[in-house]
């Protein structure tokens, strides 16, 4: 891996920018950015905190330099810190990458590969590809499969993993496309843009350590019947 790693960076001229939305994540905040910050990449963090209530802010104000920090004064759901990162980024290459630990940020490798050699414009992380993950929750990944299923059909697509966390885009596709979505329809509502774009798309495998509601796992069914509505909305009702 590290051999790997060194070869990546070897790419001229390509920089990393890390977005983090974040909301009451007071518990992993710190852990996640020590992660990121030791991926051996010329980097960027953009971190967007969506008016938490618990101690997220205060960390983060204490962190120190070496990260972008944007704060919201009322909570406006992940689409909206997504889309108030992304008017600072400055890398060529974006991650977006959640403010828990259920996923890996010494996966980025993998998840960059394809584009630095040329042969995607995004890359899609699935839970669904073979990797570990913890093993928990079976309504949701049937729910997840199910939105992934809607999503392909309407996109004409044929991935895994619709819904997953971790999404890796050309810069230059970010700025090509408005998002609108405030809350979790971002997933849907990015995975219909890049398709009517046309972008070449992977998919990778990634680990992942998902966690219960009891440890703070905010996305429920009703975010779940939300999606449907902005898969068909975005696919159907929306030209770009």
């Amino acid at each position: 891996m590290e051999e790997f790693q060194r070869a990546l960076l070897k790419e001229p001229a390509m920089r990393l920018s890390v977005v983090i939305p974040v909301y009451n994540e007071a518990e992993t905040i710190l852990q996640i950015l020590k992660k990121v910050e030791e991926a051996s990449f010329d980097k960027e963090i953009v971190v967007v905190d969506d008016a938490s209530t618990d101690k997220t802010r205060q960390l983060l104000e204490k962190f120190g330099e070496g990260i972008k920090v944007l704060f919201h004064e009322t909570n406006q759901g992940k689409g909206a810190a997504i889309r108030t990162a992304l008017s600072h980024v400055t890398g060529d290459i974006v991650i977006i990458q959640d403010a828990d630990l259920e996923y890996d940020p010494s996966e980025y490798p993998q998840l960059i590969a394809p584009i630095l050699e040329g042969k995607a414009d995004v890359v899609y992380g699935s839970r669904f590809l073979g990797r570990p993950h913890r093993v928990l929750l079976f309504w949701h990944s049937v729910g997840n499969k199910i939105l992934t299923t809607l999503s392909n059909m309407l996109t004409n697509l044929n991935l895994t993993d619709m819904e997953t966390g971790y999404k890796v885009f050309r810069a230059e596709v970010l700025r090509r496309i408005k998002i609108e979505s405030k809350r979790f329809g971002f997933e849907p509502e990015i995975t219909a843009k890049i398709a009517k774009l046309g972008c070449r798309i992977y998919e990778v495998p990634i680990s992942y350590w998902g966690r219960d509601y009891s440890e703070g796992k905010k996305i429920n069914w009703r975010d779940g019947i939300a999606a449907i509505y902005w898969i068909i909305w975005y696919n159907l009702f929306r030209r770009g």
